[in-house]
């Protein structure tokens, strides 16, 4: 298939296609051999349902009832924005005969909404509130699977792994918390056949990340006292929200700012001079000076010495990102990074920060194969001319704009320099495929 995460192109024959998965889904319960025709996606998550011990005849079992479920999603984040989900789904399931459900990062199932005969009919498999729809305890299921894989995951017919759940088809989206990355839950759709369609899996994606804009801005603001708030990402003077102001700092003060946040246990004058200065002959009075006029800046009691340390937390873009990205949250990790760590820095720390934090990202990126997100790198400035990004992008969506775009990509690395002072060409002739992302333009 084109797109290994849409469960049926347009066109395809969905009766066909059922039978296909379920001799698949025979074979692999009788011998635990998955066949060439089930998507990666789904043959990862059967061995994973195996590996768990779940059986293809086993049910889902209700694990939070009555009072103790209104208590608890009463208290989930995820309840803040289920006005915001009805709004956006509730029609589209209602008049389709399908059901909006919602499960927390455990996946039980919070809330399961939509037309009344199709939730009697999902309430037979235990497909209710309160509920555990967890991969590890179902099996292949949409939300399921979305909260085990934090991607958007479709599921269609056969594909779920338990029987009784195989005339359905589903779509789910993880939600994300805006601020550390973490997953919240996920959304999802289920309903017949007619799910099976790439719209539905666009239209689940869209609607967390609404869902995560919205939560974004239901965030309290954070009082004067509480943890400064460090940017550095996508601009070459980074700012400093610190006790209700905002301080836009100079490139040294950028840099040092995030050296220190990245050093909570503080450094020497010597260990920052060398993270902070290629000439050698920058003398240790320089510094000192500059540590001055930041310590002025940021007012008393911020900037400690011996050794230089911040004397409170900083939460920096840069640790969000690095935070999701050990934690999986790749789409929280992308969408939180706006851009290269202070582009126009040449401080040698920074310079490896940004060259780790970006080829950490790109990376995920590649190994998620997820067409938007690596549309997303590929297209942004610092993407533009990042081959193995684009050659990832080809595979996953072969559109004949990207194949062009590649094409030209791989020409116009591996020609000759110009003769007449093309600059660019010469420093992508020179330098490593990687070379526009290790040291990219400021977006």
């Amino acid at each position: 298939m084109t797109d290994p995460w849409v469960a049926l192109e347009p066109g395809a024959d969905p009766a066909e296609r059922v039978r296909t998965l379920r001799r698949a889904h025979e074979t692999f319960t009788e011998v635990g051999t998955v066949p060439t025709p089930v998507r990666s996606v789904v043959a990862d998550s059967w061995r994973r349902s195996a590996r768990a011990g779940v059986g293809p005849d086993g049910t889902a079992s209700v694990e939070l009832a009555d009072g103790d479920l209104g208590a608890y999603r009463a208290e989930h984040p995820l309840a803040r924005v289920m006005p915001l989900f009805r709004e956006l789904m509730g029609t589209f399931a209602a008049d389709g005969e399908h059901l909006l459900a919602v499960c927390d990062e455990h996946g039980r199932l919070l809330w399961v909404e939509g037309h009344p005969t199709t939730r009697r009919k999902a309430g037979r498999m235990n497909f209710v509130p309160g509920a555990r729809w967890a991969e590890s305890a179902v099996g292949t299921n949409a939300p399921g699977t979305a909260v085990a894989v934090d991607r958007p995951v479709q599921v269609f017919a056969a594909e779920h792994f338990i029987r009784r759940v195989q005339p359905w088809t589903c779509a789910a989206a993880p939600v994300h918390d805006p601020r550390t990355g973490r997953v919240l839950g996920a959304v999802d759709i289920t309903g017949g056949d007619g799910l099976a369609h790439p719209h539905s899996l666009g239209f689940v994606q869209a609607v967390a990340r609404a869902a995560e804009s919205h939560l974004a801005l239901l965030a309290p603001q954070l009082p004067a006292a509480d943890t400064p708030e460090l940017s550095a990402l996508g601009r070459d003077e980074a700012t400093l929200l610190v006790g209700g102001r905002r301080v836009r700092l100079s490139r040294r003060h950028s840099e040092i700012l995030v050296l220190l946040a990245r050093h909570p246990e503080g450094l020497t004058g010597d260990e920052l001079q060398c993270a902070l200065y290629e000439d050698e002959s920058v003398t240790p009075v320089t510094l000192r000076a500059e540590l001055a006029r930041l310590r002025r800046l940021l007012g008393p009691g911020l900037l400690g010495s011996r050794p230089y340390r911040l004397t409170v937390p900083v939460e920096s873009d840069v640790s969000v990102v690095e935070r999701r990205l050990e934690t999986g949250a790749i789409t929280g990790a992308a969408a939180a990074y706006v851009g290269p760590l202070l582009p126009g820095s040449q401080a040698p720390a920074v310079v490896r920060l940004r060259r780790l934090l970006a080829d950490g990202l790109r990376t995920a990126l590649i190994a998620r194969r997820d067409p938007d997100l690596l549309a997303d790198w590929a297209h942004a400035p610092w993407g533009e001319d990042d081959l193995e990004v684009w050659r990832a992008l080809a595979v996953v969506r072969p559109t004949s704009a990207v194949r062009s775009r590649l094409a030209a990509l791989e020409s116009e690395l591996t020609a000759p320099p110009a003769r007449h002072g093309d600059r660019r060409a010469v420093a992508l002739a020179e330098a490593p495929a990687r070379a526009t992302y290790l040291q990219p333009r400021r977006p």
